[in-house]
């Protein structure tokens, strides 16, 4: 009796239209079982594809399909498809996938193309198949143009829509529907406060990076289109997409994401939700704070304040403005010169006054050697602290070890005196036990050393403090140069004018990490930092962040 060959069907559309008006999954599933009846081969089982494209391998269905057709033993011995171009439309992959089977003995076989296993067969197959590739790449071609054209006209090609915008029914054609966009009232204001966010701030700071305005939109409960999160990225499109100005840009990338060419990118016009001196104001700003154009903080440029300077009635940044065609140069609240005396009463103050007096008050206030050993003490304190409960903790584990090791002597003993024997088998658990206790604590002890010997090389001494302060005093004063504005950045991370007083706020763990990285020692983290925040917590002097007393370091006078 001959056993009947096991068959599996793969039946695949591209599209839902494509399932209603052309062969549909059920048409092929029909002619399928039909064609394994006639045969007499034994369905077992069947691999369905809706909705997905031949053009490449990317079919869930499609794999399960290749492997279970490549294990062994197969679960069949043919696939049956309607048509070659039902399992590939590239010439290629389909050649490629046919030669996996068959190394396992599973065939191909077409419902309406019907072949053999001789070459003259396989070279007809393999010209089915480029006239399938080809006829694929000519409908994408077709669908293409009509999609572009669609665009020209104005219309929406289906896609979901961005966030402010909503699909309506512009007018029919036929059987056909068109459609266009219009400002979807329910999310506009979230875009509109997302570039008012980006360009003036919340009221109480000055303009907001991406990552703040979605930690600003996350706070408020204000969610996306779909009831989630905000994320740096979303904000991100919201902010460099030009629909929101009128201008939707169609065909803009290919399915590898890559940027077409200008002459292949179609515009729609759209409502505008923003006007255009907003979007390009924000472009500008986006620009200046990227971080491969303008390294965080400011901290290259030539302006020594920049990104650190801060006005202390409004929060908002301290920016350079010029008079009398540059002759003149000022730090301005941004706040006031943005939106007037309504936003802030402001002020301005000579760039060279506020920077010679920054430099200066520093020099004199803190790069002396007493006031550094003064500020520096608590921290070191807390490091012989430190260093002092790792000494007691390594004569701990010293003393574990030594202990352990006269037990295992004792225990040596018993076995040449006779009274253990060394075939017990609890006497070998035991000496196993007390080795491992023993090797941990010689290896814990040996590490925690070595840290101990690591963080001795690296401490302050007092000859180090006077030689970084004479250097710092004499280095800070020069105009220009990286070294007075990088380590002035160091040592200084805010700086905010009052009407009668400038507040000069650090850390001191900057400070120490800036002295260790001058003196040449390796510090924990990079000796001259640019972006960081703050030597308090609060407005009040704190004594775990404070430089010094407020009377005496934070301010200076104007």
């Amino acid at each position: 009796m001959t056993v009947p060959l096991r068959a599996a069907l793969y039946l695949r559309v591209s599209t839902a239209r494509q399932a209603e008006h052309d062969v549909s999954i059920p048409d092929q599933k029909r002619q399928g079982e039909a064609y394994c009846a006639s045969r007499g081969y034994q369905l077992v089982e069947t691999y369905a594809e809706p909705g997905a494209s031949a053009t490449n391998d990317r079919r869930p269905e499609f794999q399960r399909m290749i492997e279970a057709g490549t294990s062994k033993p197969a679960p069949f011995d043919i696939v049956i498809v309607h048509s070659f171009s039902r399992f590939f439309r590239d010439h290629f992959e389909l050649e490629f996938y046919v030669r996996k089977l068959a190394k396992n003995g599973v065939r191909l076989v077409s419902i309406t193309q019907e072949m053999g296993d001789d070459p003259m067969h396989v070279m007809m197959r393999q010209i089915m198949a480029l006239f399938d590739e080809y006829q694929s790449k000519e409908n994408a071609k077709h669908v293409l143009r009509a999609l572009k054209e669609n665009a020209r006209q104005g219309f929406w090609n289906g896609s979901l829509p961005p966030i402010g915008y909503r699909v309506v029914a512009a007018e029919q054609r036929g059987a056909k529907v068109k459609k266009k966009l219009e400002i979807d009232p329910l999310h506009a204001e979230t875009i509109r406060l997302i570039y008012r966010l980006a360009l003036e701030g919340d009221g109480t700071s000055g303009p907001m990076g991406v990552k703040n305005i979605a930690a600003y939109l996350n706070e408020r409960r204000i969610f996306t289109r779909d009831g989630g999160r905000w994320g740096i990225g979303q904000v991100h499109r919201i902010l460099t997409r030009p629909t929101y100005v009128g201008r939707h840009e169609f065909n803009k990338r290919a399915k590898n994401k890559m940027l077409k060419p200008l002459s292949e990118i179609v515009t729609v016009e759209v409502p505008p939700l923003i006007d255009q001196p907003t979007f390009d104001a924000v472009q500008a700003r986006l620009r200046a704070r990227n971080p491969k154009v303008t390294p965080a903080r400011v901290v290259s440029g030539p302006t020594l304040l920049t990104g650190i300077c801060f006005c202390a009635d409004c929060g908002g940044a301290m920016t350079l403005r010029t008079g009398k065609g540059g002759r003149y140069r000022y730090y301005t609240c941004s706040i006031k010169a943005r939106q007037g005396e309504t936003g802030c009463k402001g002020r301005s103050i000579p760039m060279d006054k506020l920077d010679r007096l920054v430099a200066e008050h520093i020099a004199e206030r803190l790069l002396q050697p007493e006031r550094l050993e003064e500020i520096l003490a608590s921290v070191l304190d807390r490091r012989e602290e430190r260093a002092e409960r790792r000494r007691e903790h390594i004569a701990e584990l010293n003393k574990r070890a030594a202990e352990t090791d006269l037990r295992l002597k004792r225990l040596y003993d018993a076995i040449e005196a006779g009274v253990a024997g060394l075939d017990d088998p609890a006497l070998k658990e035991r000496i196993a036990s007390l080795k491992v206790i023993r090797d941990g604590a010689q290896a814990d002890a040996a590490r925690a050393a070595a840290m101990l010997e690591s963080s001795t090389q690296q401490a302050v001494t007092p000859q180090m403090v006077q030689r970084f302060a004479r250097t710092a005093r004499e280095r800070i004063r020069i105009d220009g140069g990286s070294y007075r504005r990088d380590h002035l950045r160091a040592l200084a991370q805010r700086v905010e004018v009052a009407d009668c007083e400038v507040r000069i706020i650090g850390s001191k763990r900057n400070l120490l990490q800036t002295l260790t990285a001058a003196a040449g020692l390796k510090p924990a983290t990079p000796g001259v930092r640019s972006s960081v925040l703050k030597w308090r917590r609060g407005w009040d002097s704190n004594p775990r962040g404070d430089l010094r007393p407020p009377s005496d370091f934070e301010s200076a006078p104007l």
